[in-house]
């Protein structure tokens, strides 16, 4: 399992992108997907998840849509046209990361420090 710190600054970056894939959906759908996609190597608690999606809706980035389901209301999230936006670009801030990481962890040949 990866640890909850090294996920902390993709979380609207992964958020975003499973709702971007999936139309639209509820708290427990999006940790399972997670999970599902990533082998359970990646497990979103909800203290973090719903944190993220409140933001990310005072944002303007989602919108929320009420359903109420064997008597219990679920909330469901869906990207608004400016969200879909914001995915293309936390996906290309995160490539750019995880190269420059890429970059560290496994230098080129030559590129060595003083």
């Amino acid at each position: 399992m990866i640890p909850t710190d090294l996920i902390k600054g993709s979380l609207k970056t992964i958020v975003l992108k499973v709702l971007e894939e999936n139309n639209r959906m509820y708290g427990y759908q999006i940790t399972h997907k997670v999970e599902e996609l990533t082998q359970g190597k990646i497990k979103l608690t909800y203290g973090a998840l719903y944190p993220v999606l409140h933001k990310l809706e005072s944002e303007g980035v989602l919108v929320t849509e009420s359903e109420n389901f064997n008597n219990r209301i679920r909330i469901y999230y869906s990207l608004t046209k400016k969200g879909h936006s914001v995915v293309e670009e936390k996906i290309k801030e995160l490539q750019e990361f995880i190269e420059s990481l890429q970059s560290i962890v496994n230098p080129q040949p030559g590129l060595r420090y003083a």
